[in-house]
């Protein structure tokens, strides 16, 4: 945050206590009247000041012809002028002091050239008065805990805790206007437009700290600043649960991918791992998006981590204990004393263990005798009721029943799943009023509830990494940068295998004994020098599969083995991929068998260094048994990163096999964390295959590649 912001805090961008709006219009259907009367009818008790030079009052307030005549503080100004007017009224606001710019007006980057030229002033101009900028192209600010709705939407949502930041205006007003039927209120909206300076980054920081915020609740199009927003997210995740829609991550085509790791290391992927390894609670559509989020807002998170289900329908409660399945829940176990007490409550015919059917006679009495049963135990604190409308049902009066039991056990958790249409829709009502998030189907109710249970333990995942810290090692930089000077000077995209081995080894990194040969005489002379056995492989930038087109050679024991070696494959590749760069062989030792495991790297260009570990070899693209993981690295993140694969199985030791130096692997992965932070021209690293050998012997890179 800029100075001037910092002196107040957030107060000014998120609680302002004055507002200018700057070219609010007299004529309805302007959008300088929209604004100003939404500023006006939404409840503001704060100063307003309408500003526009062809009026002497707006809406019965006067009116300034420009901001620096109001003579008064003003903390935000919301400019909605043509755009070749905004510099001059920036300027204006700058000099009078102003600390935000909300602007509404389109016309900057999104429309071309000399608008992004337009939008680079604007934002020179806020710089030199230290203001913030939100905008431009945008649909305004919200804040429903102070009465203010500095946007053009066509109403006030319904105040609550819900704080959503968009980069889509669009869909905030469609979601505006269905907010009062689904129930969603919300402490602030926030559009983002162009994002020129205040970002989801910023209001991630703010609304950390407000305490109208519950939950964090994000749309996102694009993230401009990958690797800070990891780095704040996992800081904010600790004190508020962050909910993110990210959309556009689908490849829209097959991505020409130098390596293994940047073939498998997609958009969809790093969104995941960004979100998964830092805290953000990840929605796959609006529905989920909400349905989490006004869980968020109106409970608490629960303690123990066990789901109760209670039912008037057998069929709607197994959907519940499926969707418990597959979302990782754990049904709670009763106990026999429980289970005793509703036998004596509840009629045969009913189930008394979990999921509890309660069978569809059932009145609002047979539900407050169960809920009350279970309330007993503290550890029971997680709920899900579902009702169904039957002959019998008084869903009213269950519906007013879930509300007292949540008002009198204020730490329990309880969301419902009302199934029905007409019949329920005053028992929905009731519910929602009283504060019980109501789902149209159970397993939307259990996804719900399963963000709360996640975010317990995102919260102390979040935790132990921040106290955690990140391992250093011993790195020779002067070798490493000497090495990519020379590629550079040598117009190289790509690094020599005997310049791949010098910068793992200058990190630590055992490899084989590797020389590069550019003839079968070259060939000889580095097979005698490492001696026999050896391995040819073919050296090119351009062939990952180097044994699908005849490029390795194993075994070798003779110069003449070499040779003809050489020779053979030389020719298969000339064959099979003509348009390959080949810079000769590479000759290294034939190293003793281990477990061959991949490590790689790939540098996405939203978050930075993601690293892959997985299975090796020949069949890793078909196997595809990898786990991802951004840079930096904390051990803990390494060692999760092996357990999360089968590869994991195989190095414990698998039927009876000596486990193998998992320790060193992780070491590895952390080295090359190290390097592909340190080094931020390295674009992908493939390590593949790694042989990891018995416990204790350490492991051995056998073929690798760097593109920088």
């Amino acid at each position: 945050m800029s100075k001037s912001l910092k002196e107040g805090g957030f107060e000014p961008l998120l609680n302002p206590r004055s507002i200018a709006v700057v070219g609010a219009s007299r004529r309805e259907g302007k959008v300088g009247h929209a604004v100003l009367k939404n500023v006006v009818e939404g409840g503001f008790k704060g100063a307003i000041y309408p500003v526009n030079p062809q009026a002497d009052s707006v809406l019965g307030l006067k009116c300034y012809p420009r901001v620096t005549d109001i003579g008064k503080p003003v903390d935000m100004a919301v400019i909605v002028v043509p755009a070749e007017r905004v510099l001059e009224v920036a300027e204006d606001c700058g000099s009078a002091g102003v600390k935000v710019l909300v602007v509404i007006s389109a016309g900057f980057k999104e429309t071309g050239v000399e608008g992004a030229r337009r939008e680079s002033e604007l934002i020179s101009i806020a710089k030199k008065y230290r203001m913030r900028v939100l905008g431009p192209n945008c649909l305004g600010y919200i804040n429903t805990s102070i009465g203010l709705n500095a946007s053009f939407a066509h109403l006030m949502p319904l105040k609550g805790h819900i704080s959503l930041v968009s980069q889509s205006g669009a869909l905030l007003t469609a979601l505006i206007d269905r907010a009062p039927i689904d129930g969603l209120a919300f402490s602030k909206i926030i559009s983002l437009g162009n994002k020129a300076d205040l970002d989801e980054i910023d209001y991630m920081r703010a609304l950390a700290e407000d305490p109208e915020t519950k939950v964090i609740v994000l749309y996102l199009e694009g993230i401009n600043k990958g690797e800070e927003f990891i780095r704040v997210s996992r800081e904010v995740s600790v004190k508020k649960p962050i909910v993110a829609l990210k959309s556009g991550v689908t490849e829209a085509g097959a991505r020409a991918a130098s390596s293994h790791t940047g073939s498998m290391a997609g958009s969809e992927v790093a969104y995941n791992t960004a979100f998964r390894q830092f805290g953000v609670i990840r929605a796959e559509s609006l529905d989920d998006l909400f349905d989490s989020a006004t869980c968020f807002a109106t409970q608490p998170i629960p303690k123990h981590r066990s789901v109760v289900i209670v039912t008037n329908a057998g069929g709607p409660g197994i959907l519940a204990a499926d969707a418990c399945g597959r979302l990782g829940l754990r049904l709670a176990e009763l106990g026999a004393e429980i289970t005793r007490r509703l036998r004596e409550v509840l009629p045969p015919a009913a189930s008394i263990h979990n999921p509890i059917d309660l069978i569809g006679d059932a009145k609002a009495d047979r539900y407050e005798a169960a809920l009350k049963i279970l309330s007993s135990r503290e550890d029971l604190d997680a709920f899900v009721v579902i009702l169904t409308p039957q002959a019998m049902t008084e869903a009213e009066e269950v519906a007013k029943l879930l509300v007292d039991f949540k008002s009198k056990n204020p730490s329990k958790t309880v969301v419902a799943s009302f199934m029905g249409g007409v019949r329920l829709a005053k028992a929905i009502s009731i519910l929602r009023e009283g504060g019980v998030p109501n789902y149209e189907t159970p397993e939307r109710a259990v996804k719900a509830l399963s963000s709360l249970i996640r975010y317990e333990e995102v919260k102390e995942e979040q935790l132990k990494r921040l106290r955690e810290g990140y391992p250093r090692y011993p790195i020779d930089r002067d070798l490493i940068r000497e090495i990519l000077d020379r590629a550079k000077r040598d117009e190289r995209k790509f690094l020599m295998p005997d310049e791949v081995c010098e910068i793992l080894r200058a990190c630590g990194i055992r490899t084989a004994p590797t020389i590069l040969a550019r003839s079968d005489e070259e060939a000889v002379e580095a097979a005698e020098a490492i001696g026999y056995p050896v391995v040819l492989k073919v050296a090119s930038p351009h062939i990952t599969h180097k044994s699908d087109v005849g490029g390795v050679k194993i075994g070798l024991l003779t110069p003449a083995e070499v040779k003809l070696a050489y020779h053979e494959i030389m020719a298969s590749v000339a064959r099979f991929m003509p348009g390959a760069a080949v810079y000769g062989v590479v000759v290294s030792s034939m190293a003793p068998q281990g477990k061959e495991v991949i490590v790689g790297m790939h540098r996405d260009p939203q978050f930075g260094p993601l690293i892959m570990f997985g299975l090796g070899g020949v069949y890793v693209e078909l196997v595809r048994d990898v786990s991802f993981r951004l840079a930096p690295l904390t051990r803990s993140e390494a060692v999760e990163m092996i357990m999360e694969t089968k590869a994991y199985r195989l190095l414990k030791g698998f039927r009876g096999e000596p486990p193998s130096d998992i320790e060193a692997v992780v070491e590895t992965l952390l080295k090359i964390s190290m390097l592909s932070m340190e080094f931020r021209e390295i674009q992908e690293i493939d390590i593949n295959p790694l042989f990891v050998y018995e416990k204790f012997k350490g492991c051995l890179v056998v073929d690798a590649k760097i593109w920088w």
